[in-house]
């Protein structure tokens, strides 16, 4: 019980700052194209409290890492945090801009994978003892791989995720309003990617490059 309660807590920390983080970024990359809405709101802020959704950014995350340590094995970890406002209609140039908002969430969880990936190499070598070691090796592994899992989980091309955005501003007008018209499905369709697992298919190889990074620290 107390390695579980352990385990949690010391993916707590990377999570929250991955999931809220990667919403502070499209308020920020909004606000670069025009739209200030989340900066008004004072959601452009590295202040978790501002972003957490209590299902989504603690609940959601929480169950699904419990559920995986007590079957033993691996669990898709996603959540999200209160969506920051973005008035499309604001940016100066609202289907080229729209790309770089949805690609800001994604992209700053990359950086995160990358700076915790940094940490590791910097600090792992100045630990007093191995038990030290091997904490920081698990805190910053815990950041490396929930980062990847999510900027994999909002890369997928399904409305309202990320990727989906991306996808809609890339599509030829007509075709993008076409393709807009099945975000009410878009949940739904997800949920069954997760329940059957074959989400886990776009998922592996971000994780994949996950261990090739910490792989290349050692």
């Amino acid at each position: 019980m107390l390695d579980t309660v352990s385990t949690i807590a010391l993916w707590a920390i990377p999570a929250i700052l991955a999931i809220t983080l990667h919403e502070a970024a499209h308020g920020y990359v909004a606000k670069l194209c025009g739209d200030r809405t989340a900066w008004v709101l004072g959601r452009v802020t590295m202040n978790p409290i501002r972003h957490i959704d209590p299902v989504g950014t603690l609940l959601v995350p929480g169950v699904l890492l419990l559920g995986s340590l007590i079957s033993g094995g691996s669990s898709l970890l996603f959540g999200w945090a209160k969506p920051v406002p973005v008035n499309f209609r604001l940016l100066r140039n609202p289907k080229t801009d729209m790309i770089w908002v949805a690609l800001a969430g994604p992209g700053c969880n990359l950086i995160q994978a990358l700076l915790w990936a940094l940490a590791l190499k910097l600090f792992i070598g100045m630990m007093p003892t191995q038990a030290a070691a091997q904490l920081l090796f698990d805190f910053c592994y815990a950041g490396i791989s929930v980062n990847l899992m999510l900027m994999a989980f909002n890369l997928l091309p399904i409305l309202p995720l990320d990727g989906g955005r991306i996808v809609s501003g890339l599509l030829p007008l007509k075709t993008a309003i076409s393709y807009q018209r099945t975000e009410p499905w878009g949940m739904g369709i997800l949920l069954i990617l997760i329940v059957t697992g074959l989400v886990g298919y776009f998922v592996r190889p971000f994780m994949m490059f996950g261990s090739w990074l910490v792989n290349a620290i050692f």
